[in-house]
């Protein structure tokens, strides 16, 4: 049976205009810039759909003789292609003033070569590239920020505290899902919508407009193996979940982990869910295993655009002063009043009696 495609959808670049028409005084430059990004997407996931064909598995520090990042993570192959790529796609038309990613320690300055502009962006250029070796999905994620009026003015390189604006000032965020299908999903402060790569056209069609996330679920991701390190509030919530009908909750929970943001954060944004990757004992020098700038706040801003809620798990995510550029947080989002309930759990004394079922002597594991 021949495919047949919908052709009376809009690309992303209709959308963007429609939504320009808006603000009869806008440069463009805006709108300029998403579109390099949807570029930069596009060729990232070129490269992830041909992967080890390309000779681009495993990673980076077999070839070359070792690289870590920033965070101290081993870079993949594909890792070091993304952030080539968001750089080369976004630093030349003149929209940005600078960027940083979570692959480079310090700022990127826009060439004196090429114009600059009155935005910056932060990326995420591949997240879950843990997972690439094994074939599951992994995505991009980026921020976009208008850059300081000094900065605009003066033309002057940009430097970590031009960065550090809470969520809440950002001006767009979105990221793109490399799985079945390649999907970008966008919120410009007016709701969000997703589009999905036509591959015959090599354009974003729009595909799942004014997305939102369900206010209820039964559904929650979490690493429960680390479970030892937990706050009481994570482990009275997780525990209440894994109780079922038989618990406090009256009803069966669902465990989902995928151990990649972006596809956590899609599944949630379809269907509703909590995710939670909270702030723990683990390591007590982090404060979090996720990066504010450019992880928890662009995904932040597209769950609350989409009804949700995004949270450290005690405070509004949105309103979180950044203080360093790779500053790592504890990050709980997705459906409202799931969220607001971990919220609430960290602020009400604890029960006075509190037992952890799933981790017990005598567990689900055990007779």
């Amino acid at each position: 049976m021949p495919l047949t495609l919908r052709s009376n959808r809009s690309t992303l670049t209709q959308f963007l205009i429609e939504e320009r028409r808006r603000y009869p005084n806008a440069s463009g430059d805006f709108n300029a810039l998403i579109l390099d990004v949807a570029l930069a997407c596009k060729g990232i996931a070129k490269a992830v759909a041909f992967g080890e064909l390309a000779g681009l598995g495993g990673n980076y520090a077999a070839d070359t003789g070792g690289s870590v990042n920033v965070q101290g993570e081993t870079q993949k192959k594909l890792d070091v292609l993304s952030n080539d790529v968001f750089m080369q796609r976004t630093e030349w038309a003149g929209n940005l003033a600078g960027m940083a990613s979570e692959e480079m320690e310090t700022p990127y300055q826009i060439p004196k070569q090429y114009p600059r502009g009155k935005y910056l962006i932060v990326f995420d250029p591949l997240d879950g590239s843990s997972n690439i070796d094994v074939n599951v999905s992994v995505g991009s994620i980026f921020s976009i920020l208008r850059a300081p009026a000094d900065v605009i003015d003066s033309g002057r390189d940009v430097v970590d505290a031009d960065f550090f604006q809470p969520g809440s000032q950002q001006v767009a965020a979105g990221y793109a899902l490399y799985g079945p299908t390649t999907q970008l999903v966008l919120t410009v402060g007016d709701g969000v919508n997703g589009f999905t790569l036509d591959p015959n056209l090599g354009e974003f069609m729009l595909t799942h407009q004014n997305m939102r996330i369900p206010e209820d679920t039964q559904e929650f991701a979490i690493n429960a193996s680390n479970a030892r390190f937990w706050e009481a509030p994570v482990k009275r919530y997780v525990d209440e979940c894994l109780a079922g009908k038989t618990g406090a909750r009256g009803k069966d929970f669902n465990m989902r982990w995928i151990a990649s943001m972006v596809a956590e954060a899609h599944r949630i944004l379809m269907r509703g869910g909590v995710f939670l990757y909270p702030r723990d004992s683990k390591d007590p020098s982090k404060p979090g295993r996720l990066r504010l700038l450019y992880e928890a706040n662009p995904v932040g801003m597209i769950m609350e655009q989409a009804g949700g809620r995004a949270s450290t798990g005690e405070v509004p995510m949105m309103g979180v002063q950044p203080t360093s550029l790779h500053q790592r947080i504890g990050f709980v989002f997705g459906s409202k009043n799931e969220v607001e309930r971990i919220e609430r759990y960290h602020h009400e004394p604890a029960p006075a009696q509190f037992e952890n079922p799933l981790f017990h002597e005598r567990s689900l594991f055990r007779d």
